[in-house]
């Protein structure tokens, strides 16, 4: 008789399976620690225990868990519990940032002609959806947090603190209006702060413009040569700017038998002529430092008018001629230079990026200004004024959710002083908070250092309303005191009443006279979630202010992380946060960035890979990489990473069945 012997062997023996099937299996899990409420019982389990509050970025309600973002959530997941396995009690209050301009682009594309209330209305049922979903995909990634209480930015009474914040930057003589020119969205016609524009590397003409001297020495025998890389600003140009401290010259050109004589930048000749095919003829005729070209005036190449030249400090020797054209209207150094000697700030472009009459060019009025760049280019050769043009490559700013190219444009804005907080922010930032990975300091200490004013001002429905009230004579009123009687108001009924009331009935619940009108502008969304530590670290009971740790991608330094220190300077003069952490973007194997507004062909959303791999193997995933440096992903990777699951699931299974 045969005998078994499986019977007789001492093998490891254990009810864990040797097959995950975590797709299936894990969501059985979830419902059972759902109900159960394992969070609420972990957080009754440390309750007076040493505190630790790691504060939730929130993130945009305006799309599916794309991979960025679940190894964002994932990480915070890793803080949190390893923090509560150190014994602290460290509660996680998740958060959405609700309102602004990636939420309203979407509802007005699908439906224009809406009323300011309207398209608030669907904005916010909008935000609602993808709150849900984007709730249940957390959960899913097994991220433990109080979702049934998380904070939204456009919960009234967030967005009473908002108005009540920006009552304290009014009383500290931080909010200031003025017309000068920002980052202009010509696709989504508003202001754009910094953090909401990305570069993108282009091929644009640039061009060498001749503008003849008419006053001086060399009156009616030379001419001015300036270069830019943006023809289409020709028409605003009121004036030309060279370094005091460099040489230029006065030196005939040829070029296919005719002559030119030019003044411009000695270090810059021979890049000129490769550049134009104008070649020296002998040597120069007089040479002298740029401060001497300082009063005298040249005429535009194709408008009526005589523009002085100016000594300026950001004028360089890298490219084109040493003499730069400036349109005050246009740039913000040039701005700068234009107010030091009161030239007017002529800026003919409207919202949507169109030439005005103010141009000058009955042509070209209505024209969208980068369709126009060729025909400047033709008008320069067609008056004799084009020395040369060439293709330039460089970085170019665009809007971040219409993703057309930005034009620098002089509007009415409101706006924060930088400098009355930058000092004390730098300081914040070296001696007060922890960077990590460490080069996180440098990085967004370089970002304060360059920053300028912070336009608060937006031309949008979906937002706070910017409290500023007009009176009879077109002023702008700007009181704290009826900002915060606003704020209450708000508190019971929401940013709507703003939008629901008439001019009079809104001026009589705030107090002000019946002839008042509102304005229309938003608050800058940045200023929404940067006051968050406000908001609910220092109102949340469970919470504190300052958090201990912020921990968010590469980009927030130029964002939340940066819009928190500087509205928390304002607030509290101390940074609102003990520890920052920095982590990578999810790149592909090509190494480009994974986002929700991308274009990604291939599978980005985090339900693709929960579903087809289990949301256990993204953590192994998440908790594999170098997480300070870009992370790569693919569908490859994940299958790499099944066989290293495998090898520690079957590591464990042994163990348990020897125990």
């Amino acid at each position: 008789m045969s005998q078994n012997y499986k019977d007789t062997l001492n093998l490891p023996r254990t009810d864990f399976p040797m097959k995950a099937n975590l797709a299936a299996r894990e969501p059985e899990m979830l419902r059972a620690w759902e109900e159960t409420k394992l969070y609420q019982q972990i957080q009754k389990s440390r309750e007076g225990r040493e505190l630790f509050v790691l504060h939730d970025g929130p993130p945009f309600a305006n799309g599916d868990v794309h991979m960025g973002t679940a190894l964002n959530k994932i990480l915070k997941d890793f803080v949190v519990k390893s923090q509560t396995m150190l014994g602290k009690r460290a509660p996680y209050v998740p958060g959405w940032d609700c309102h602004g301009l990636p939420i309203e682009y979407k509802v007005v594309k699908e439906s224009r002609e809406l009323s300011p209330l309207e398209v608030r209305k669907r904005c916010e049922a909008f935000a609602r959806k993808f709150i849900d979903v984007q709730r249940e995909q957390f959960k899913r990634l097994g991220v433990f947090g109080d979702w049934e209480h998380p904070y939204l930015t456009m919960d009234p009474k967030y967005e009473a603190e908002i108005l009540r914040a920006f009552a304290v930057f009014v009383e500290e003589g931080l909010v200031y209006e003025a017309q000068k020119p920002v980052f202009w969205s010509t696709g989504a016609q508003t202001a754009l702060a910094e953090a909401e524009v990305e570069y993108q590397e282009r091929d644009d003409t640039a061009v060498y413009v001749r503008f003849p001297v008419a006053t001086g020495e060399w009156k009616d025998k030379a001419s001015i040569a300036i270069w830019t890389t943006t023809p289409w600003t020709l028409p605003a140009n009121l004036a030309i700017a060279v370094d005091a401290k460099e040489n230029y010259v006065v030196q005939e050109f040829s070029r296919d038998g005719a002559s030119e004589t030019l003044v411009l930048a000695e270090k810059l000749l021979p890049r000129f002529s490769a550049a134009t095919g104008l070649w020296p003829v002998g040597k120069p005729l007089t040479s002298f430092p740029g401060a001497t070209l300082g009063g005298v005036k040249a005429r535009h190449p194709f408008l009526d008018r005589e523009v002085p030249v100016f000594t300026a400090g950001f004028v360089t020797m890298e490219w084109g001629t040493g003499a730069v054209h400036v349109a005050p209207g246009h740039g913000a150094d040039d701005y700068v230079l234009g107010m030091e000697h009161n030239l007017p700030i002529l800026s003919p472009v409207d919202d949507h990026g169109r030439f005005t009459d103010e141009a000058g060019l009955p042509n070209l009025t209505g024209k969208y200004v980068f369709e126009a760049n060729p025909d400047i280019v033709e008008l320069l050769r067609e008056r004799g004024m084009l020395l040369g043009e060439e293709k330039f490559h460089h970085s170019y700013p665009y809007c971040w959710r219409s993703k057309t190219p930005i034009i620098f444009r002089n509007v009415d804005q409101f706006f924060i002083r930088i400098d009355a907080l930058r000092g004390r922010a730098l300081e914040a930032i070296h001696n007060e908070v922890k960077w990590i990975p460490a080069w996180g300091e440098n990085r967004i200490a370089g970002t304060v250092e360059s920053r300028p004013d912070w336009v608060i001002s937006r031309q949008r429905s979906w937002g706070v309303p910017l409290p500023v009230f007009y009176g009879k004579d077109g002023k702008a009123i700007l009181d704290p005191k009826i900002i915060r009687t606003l704020a209450d108001l708000v508190a019971q009924h929401g940013s709507n009443i703003w939008f629901e009331l008439d001019d009079a009935a809104l001026a009589k619940e705030v107090g002000l006279p019946p002839v008042t009108t509102k304005g229309t502008d938003t608050i800058d969304v940045w200023i929404d979630s940067g006051v968050s530590h406000k908001a609910v670290c220092a109102l949340h009971p469970e919470l504190r202010d300052p958090a201990d740790m912020y921990l968010e991608a590469t980009d927030q330094h130029r964002g939340w992380f940066q819009s928190s220190l500087m509205t928390s300077i304002a607030l509290n003069n101390r940074a609102p946060y003990k520890i920052c952490v920095t982590h990578g973007f999810v790149v592909d194997l090509d190494g480009k960035k994974i986002s929700k507004s991308g274009t990604y062909e291939k599978p980005t959303a985090a339900d693709h890979f929960v579903g087809k791999y289990g949301a256990d193997l993204l953590r192994l995933w998440a908790s594999s990489i170098d997480y300070t440096t870009d992370v790569p992903f693919s569908e490859e990777i994940f299958t790499r990473l099944g066989d290293t699951y495998r090898r520690i699931r079957n590591t464990l299974r042994i163990c348990l069945g020897i125990v």
